[in-house]
């Protein structure tokens, strides 16, 4: 018997003893040392700034970053077996406060944030102490409901095989490439306008960047549609990138920089320790889509590297799925 079996063989005998899963709390503990059922909130921590929502399916933990800094992290239950959970960079396709399943008997999920057209995603449910979804991402109520409240259609969430903590990457990279600084001020100011007049969050259905290097090719999608796509030169190409997911957070007129909130997706990464920045530095897009890119920059803008090609269907493989409202 594996470690799972032995977890769900006893959370099966505990239920037979009248032994309930926890109950959902909220408490003062670091993320490390929740228990099943219990979440934390500490939203002052970072008040503003772009969401980035990662669910690590080994730890059955969901952590919210904003900005950067975490700012909450909560239990979960995910997928069992034979429903696996996807990993992967998502966004996110469809809000419902008061969702019931079109597929499980009407079943009620609670403050729903969709992640797939095929049934996966983030919302209440219970917390049986291991996975034992049918795809979806199970959280307790309270902290769904907290979670509801800030997140936007369009922001990105991160299923990973690992833990992984964003880190700040201050370059302008492939976006930008030989921009002079006189060409930045434009890109600056589109961004502070974005800024101003939709609050300094990831604003609705932020477009997304896909970058392969199985077929050097760079996607650009707008609301789920496709509306650039061409080559991307990568420099020492017989490296590879990894299954990083980069989310654009400022830009600094001065040193004409851009700032990105950079996660590496520990579990399917290949690229043997290369950091983020490293990363973001070998790729320089076309001028037609770097212009296309240009347009469209605004918080919570992602970038999403993969080492599988960007194919028509969901621009992934198995085991890394790029996801959007045309998957």
């Amino acid at each position: 018997m594996n470690r799972r079996q032995f977890v769900q063989t006893a959370a099966a005998v505990a239920s037979g003893l009248g032994l309930a899963p926890a109950c959902a709390a909220r408490v003062d503990k670091y993320a490390e040392q929740l228990q099943n059922g219990e979440f934390n909130w500490y939203p002052d921590r970072s008040p503003t700034g772009p969401i980035l929502i990662i669910v690590s399916l080994p730890e059955q933990l969901v952590h919210v970053y904003r900005n950067g800094v975490r700012i909450a992290a909560s239990s979960c239950s995910t997928g069992k077996l034979g429903h696996r959970t996807p990993s992967g960079v998502f966004k996110i396709l469809q809000k419902d406060k008061n969702h019931r399943s079109s597929t499980y008997d009407n079943a009620p999920m609670p403050n729903m944030n969709r992640l797939t057209w095929s049934g996966i995603a983030l919302h209440a449910g219970q917390l049986p102490g291991y996975p034992a979804s049918h795809g979806c991402v199970r959280l307790p109520k309270e902290f769904s409901a907290l979670l509801y409240g800030i997140t936007k259609v369009g922001m990105t969430v991160v299923i990973a095989d690992d833990a992984s903590q964003p880190e700040e990457v201050v370059h302008p990279g492939m976006v930008l490439g030989d921009y002079a600084a006189r060409e930045f001020n434009a890109v600056d100011a589109s961004i502070k306008a974005a800024e101003y007049s939709e609050g300094r969050e990831a604003a609705p259905h932020a477009p997304s960047v896909v970058v392969s290097s199985a077929d050097k090719s760079i996607t650009v999608l707008d609301d789920g549609v496709v509306v650039a796509r061409g080559t991307v030169a990568i420099a020492e190409p017989q490296e590879p990138l990894g299954e990083r997911v980069f989310t654009l957070t400022g830009a600094d007129d001065e040193a004409g920089t851009l700032t990105w909130k950079a996660a590496e997706i520990s579990g399917l990464t290949k690229s043997g320790g290369e950091d983020n920045a490293s990363t973001l530095r070998r790729l320089k897009a076309d001028p037609v889509v770097r212009e296309a890119i240009r347009k469209r920059l605004k918080f919570g803008l992602t970038v999403v590297t993969t080492d599988e090609k960007a194919d028509a269907k969901t621009r992934s493989a198995e085991g890394f799925v790029v996801l959007n409202s045309a998957g």
